[in-house]
């Protein structure tokens, strides 16, 4: 029996009545239904709690698993404010794999003998030799595939000769010719096997565990004596290995409490599935059903927005979709945004961030969350022109990542070799240029299969697309100044590790939540992504395009108060606007919102810019900032231009910063030639917006008088004394 205080810890009061409902249920099957942000973790360890305090249960026989050690962590947090987490004849909270390791090293001996093994926490070089041995290629990204090909199916309970019958089932999408895939997965199992000591993966704890208990009378029946007691979080993502393991757990008994939302599955790619979660009533006929949809995490105006976003989804999971009820005060209405291009809405987010910032909101609570790893670069590159620290979670950062070092290395090899030819064309034939060194990476005119493959693809791609932005503004620039651009924006981006905005992918953002949520790049290819959409030869995946909304519903769900979703056009600043919004956010957008279609025609009656030169409109971003044509004559002041880019330096070494990041050269060929006189007329150069005209406006028009900017500064210092 617990003491006086874990006993009051127990108790329901402070819980609502849906909460109080799964905490003071029966001991038996359980299953709550815990719509995002209607804290179930609270619930589960308060009915832990309850379950002990009541005697129907000791501490000791309760087994709670779950699959971060992040939330297994915060399980055993919540579970010693209760009074029962501390001693060795407590509550276990564990992930599936730790729970199942510390089983098989207690009941090896009693299964194996003395046979030994050996746990491998990186498969990497096991899974080359078995791709090498049936003639697949061992490329980092090739083998990484592969190894996650086997991961899902030993998750799946798929074994090797099954593998290629088992992916055209299920429409996945194997990164190598299946036949081969799982020839490969079979060397693999049979090379763990060669020598005196086993060597087990991840995936082989469970089936081990399992095995040992299905198998082993007497494991199983001191197993059971040990633990009576079952809890199992985030339901919905358990894979059939898992689910397997958990059977052998239970044997025939019923004492298990399930806890899930089936709209939060976004991880079926790694084997999870929501099937146990939806057949739970099926298998358990007399189960407890709760549904938790009281939201304590969002607004009212997030939570009605997250409704209507899964409110569309199909098939069964949308069948136990929970209608969320917020329980916060009121706040703004998320908004939406479109963009001409990527760069534009980056920087519409970083400044809306900085005003947040301005306002009273930790840096550390907002987040700029996007579908793919790729997509950061420009959020990076907007926050750092702005001085805002940035962190990027559940990956690397752009230009630290190995695909994006390589390619800078063999960009400077070309250099080296200075393979670029003169002539008019040339900003053509760097874009030809780069591209062909980053063909033998991995770039490819479509989009290959595989997750890692796509990935890297999709970072040498926006390397590509970068360069193709900065011709936009500097159309003179070759390999070599490339190379400085790219060296600069690297370095700016090393700041001190300190808490900061956080950028993060979709996926990594599961179990999360800020105060303020950026969802960019919702566009039709990115979400939902392209594969999932098919092409012409292959048709949509209906399953797959539902499991992009799930992912957006989670994206959505992660902000408590602020809330914007933006999507750009095109890729490049300048660039042809072919793409369109993401097919979730129809009928989402208000008609009064200036993103909504019924809005669009006012954006679009602005008039477009001429050239101050012929009059003719402007084309390009870069003759846009220049304001003429590139072949009307320039009127350039050689001597203005050399004292702004010697101004320009002064002012990045002190600042610290690249010299882009204070202006473009393009930006100061522009100043050189128009010679503003006052605020209005540099303010009127595109690229001079309110921030750099209040930071460097001063200085500009000083340069342009022909005077020292520092001595203006001092005597303007001075007669202000």
């Amino acid at each position: 029996m617990m003491d006086g205080m874990a006993a009051d810890a127990a108790d329901s009061s402070g819980l609502d009545p849906q909460q109080s409902a799964a905490v003071l249920a029966p001991r038996g099957p359980v299953c709550v239904l815990a719509g995002a942000g209607t804290g179930k973790t609270r619930t589960i360890t308060h009915r832990i709690a309850r379950l002990v305090a009541d005697g129907h249960v000791a501490a000791g026989q309760v087994l709670a698993v779950t699959f971060t050690a992040r939330a297994a962590g915060e399980m055993r947090s919540r579970l010693r404010g209760l009074g029962i987490g501390e001693g060795a004849n407590q509550v276990q909270a564990r992930t599936f794999h730790a729970a199942a390791l510390r089983q098989l090293r207690y009941f090896w001996p009693q299964v194996v003998g003395d046979t030994s093994w050996e746990l491998i926490d990186r498969k990497f070089a096991v899974v080359a030799q078995a791709a090498n041995r049936v003639g697949l290629s061992t490329s980092t990204d090739s083998v990484r595939d592969l190894a996650g090909e086997i991961e899902w199916s030993k998750a799946s309970l798929i074994a090797p000769e099954d593998y290629p019958a088992a992916v055209a089932r299920v429409r996945r999408d194997a990164p190598a010719d299946p036949a081969k895939v799982g020839e490969a997965y079979a060397a693999y199992e049979s090379l763990k096997m060669r020598g005196e000591t086993m060597m087990l993966d991840f995936d082989d704890l469970l089936l081990h565990t399992a095995i040992a208990l299905e198998d082993h009378p007497g494991v199983a029946q001191e197993f059971r004596e040990r633990y009576r007691c079952f809890v199992v979080d985030e339901y919905q993502d358990v894979t059939p290995l898992q689910q397997r393991v958990l059977d052998a757990w239970l044997g025939d008994r019923d004492d298990l409490t399930v806890v899930g939302d089936a709209n939060q599955t976004i991880y079926s790619f790694t084997g999870a599935t929501p099937r146990y979660l939806l057949d739970f009533s099926r298998r358990f006929p007399d189960a407890t059903v709760v549904r938790l949809e009281r939201d304590y995490r969002s607004t009212p105006e997030v939570v009605s927005l997250a409704n209507r976003v899964i409110g569309a989804a199909r098939g069964r999971i949308a069948g136990t979709r929970l209608q969320l009820i917020g329980q916060r005060p009121a706040g703004p209405e998320p908004t939406f945004a479109e963009f001409d291009d990527e760069p534009a809405e980056a920087a519409a987010i970083a400044a809306r961030i900085k005003q947040l910032i301005d306002s009273g909101t930790p840096a550390a609570e907002i987040a700029v969350l996007y579908r793919i790893n790729a997509q950061s670069e420009a959020h990076e590159q907007a926050l750092t022109e702005l001085g805002i620290p940035f962190q990027v979670r559940g990956g690397e950062g752009f230009f630290t990542r190995p695909e994006v070092r390589q390619a800078v290395s063999a960009l400077r090899q070309a250099a080296a070799r200075d393979d670029l030819p003169d002539g008019a064309d040339r900003g053509a034939a760097l874009v030809t240029l780069v591209r062909a060194v980053l063909v033998p990476m991995g770039l490819t005119d479509t989009e290959p299969s595989g997750a890692q493959a796509r990935e890297k693809w999709a970072s040498l791609r926006a390397l590509v697309e970068l360069t193709e932005e900065l011709l936009t503004h500097e159309p003179d620039l070759d390999l070599a100044a490339l190379l400085r651009d790219l060296a600069a924006r690297a370095e700016a981006r090393h700041p001190p590790t300190v808490q900061g905005v956080t950028l993060a992918s979709l996926h990594a953002a599961k179990g999360l939540e800020w105060d303020a949520v950026f969802l960019a790049g919702l566009a039709d290819g990115t979400m939902p992504i392209q594969h999932a959409l098919g092409d012409k030869s292959t048709p949509p995946d209906e399953a797959a395009v539902e499991e992009e909304r799930r992912l957006l519903y989670v994206g959505v769900t992660r902000a408590r108060e602020h809330l914007q979703l933006s999507w750009a056009l095109a890729r490049n600043a300048g660039g042809r606007r072919s793409r369109r919004r993401s097919r979730f956010l129809l009928d989402l957008v208000p008609d009064d919102s200036p993103a909504s279609r019924i809005a669009a025609p006012a954006a679009q009656q602005k008039k477009r810019p001429r050239c101050r030169v012929c009059g003719k409109h402007l084309q390009d971003a870069a003759t846009t900032m220049l304001g003429r044509c590139q072949s009307c004559p320039s009127n350039l002041d050689a001597a203005l231009f050399d004292a702004l880019k010697a101004w320009r330096k002064e002012k990045s070494l002190a600042m610290k910063v690249p010299a882009f990041v204070v202006f473009s050269d393009t930006t100061l060929i522009a100043i050189a030639e128009q010679q503003p006189g006052d605020d209005s007329a540099l303010v009127a150069i595109p690229g001079i917006g309110a921030k750099k005209l209040e930071r460097f406006g001063s200085d500009v028009l000083a340069v342009v008088r022909g005077e020292d900017p520092v001595a203006v500064a001092q005597l303007s210092f001075a007669d202000d004394v």
